[in-house]
């Protein structure tokens, strides 16, 4: 059986690692952002949730 070489390829330049970590490091910037930007709203929204309860109650009375 012969082997026409070897079975891992090429090792990628500079310019590809480069590039390779900028890509990933952008998925991952999007996504903490996403996150942190879906908890600060539903924090503020829960805030507004309970002082609009809040403020029914004690004005109602």
């Amino acid at each position: 059986m012969e082997q026409s070489g070897s079975t891992m390829g090429e090792e990628p330049t500079w310019v590809e690692l480069l590039v390779s970590f900028l890509l990933i490091g952008a998925v991952v910037a999007a996504v903490g952002l996403a996150v942190i930007v879906s908890l600060v709203g539903l924090t503020l929204w829960g805030k507004a949730l309970l002082r609009r309860h809040r403020g029914t109650v004690s004005g109602g009375s």
